[in-house]
């Protein structure tokens, strides 16, 4: 996943010009892009259950070599924008894009799937309930409507009744949140929309738990770069911080809370020394098998195979697959 820093494009210039005439007061802000919010969880261990042997073992991915053919087709990742663009005496005016796409490879070439086309939406969030009477502006001017602009209120009740307070750190943070979900809804929509078809494996960047279709698909399998979460702890977690290039875990079942179950195991892409322990390090998900061993070192040879060529200038490279990078870059220059 790709936050960009970008400005405003013509199509956010033109739906600010309609909002500030619709509401007198209002102010714009320069330069405020909005950083990615952090988990309000805090980092973390947590248990697995072993699906392969008895106990967290660390395995050498068999047969690996640079002339590896990686299995992959294509590639899967969303990006996201957020800006406050304004504010109404302190209220933020928050402008969110999010994109997600699928590149496939053709004759080692990455190009658009042309079966689905990428997805952009764009929406602005707005704290309603702390704004002047404004139900002439939720039906979208000429302006909003040619950007495709959606009104989304931040200022709702929660599952309690409970309305968010008027602080506009607390309103700003729940426009960024429901810009998380968006993407997290538009990369699922397309994943799905690929397993349907089921075309060949699908490199996705991020966990496949959210959706069941993709979590239960044989096509689809998920890369994770971070690791706010990590599961096991003890002597266990060394083993994971410890592993070396071309070395990945056991393979052990991951259950979140409200999403799917999926069979999970971390692997070292890159030789670590002299680097931080989460140099290198993803850990796959992939749909629920008969065979994990197998299927753990089929796909183990697939994400290493997938190291080169190296996705710099990013800083990310040590964990990023080229086919990911090129994606953003795609969805940059569209969105």
């Amino acid at each position: 996943m790709m936050v960009s820093n970008s400005g405003p494009d013509a199509a956010s210039r033109a739906a600010l010009r309609s909002l500030m005439q619709r509401l007198p007061g209002m102010s714009a802000v320069e330069g405020g892009s909005i950083e990615p919010t952090m988990s309000s969880d805090p980092p973390l261990l947590r248990s697995a259950k072993i699906v392969e042997g008895s106990s967290l073992r660390v395995v050498t991915v068999p047969d690996f070599t640079r002339h590896t053919v990686s299995g992959f087709g294509a590639f899967l990742d969303g990006t996201q924008q957020v800006r406050l663009v304004a504010h109404h005496f302190g209220m933020p005016v928050v402008f969110g894009t999010v994109a997600a796409g699928v590149r496939i490879r053709v004759s080692r070439r990455l190009i658009t799937w042309g079966h689905q086309p990428p997805r952009v939406e764009r929406k602005i969030y707005l704290p309603l309930r702390y704004l002047p009477p404004l139900a002439e502006i939720r039906g979208p001017s000429r302006e909003m409507a040619s950007g495709n602009w959606e009104i989304v209120d931040t200022s709702t009740a929660d599952k309690e009744g409970e309305y968010p307070s008027q602080h506009p750190a607390v309103l700003q943070e729940r426009a960024t949140r429901a810009v998380d979900r968006e993407r997290d809804r538009v990369e699922d929509s397309l994943a799905e929309a690929w397993c349907a078809r089921a075309e060949a494996p699908l490199y996705i960047d991020g966990g496949i738990s959210r959706s069941e279709r993709v979590a239960s698909s044989s096509c689809a399998i998920g890369v994770i770069k971070s690791h706010r979460t990590l599961y096991f702890d003890g002597h266990e977690v060394s083993k994971v911080l410890g592993l070396r290039k071309g070395e990945r875990t056991s393979v052990f079942r991951v259950s979140p809370r409200s999403r799917n179950s999926v069979l999970s195991w971390y692997l070292r892409l890159r030789d670590g020394a002299g680097r931080d322990a989460m140099w290198g390090l993803v850990r796959v998900e992939v749909a629920e098998s008969d065979r994990p061993a197998e299927r753990a070192e089929e796909v183990s040879r697939w994400v290493l195979a997938e190291t080169t060529p190296l996705s710099l200038p990013d800083g990310r490279w040590d964990k990023m697959a080229y086919g990911v990078r090129d994606c953003e870059e795609f969805l940059r220059a569209i969105s």
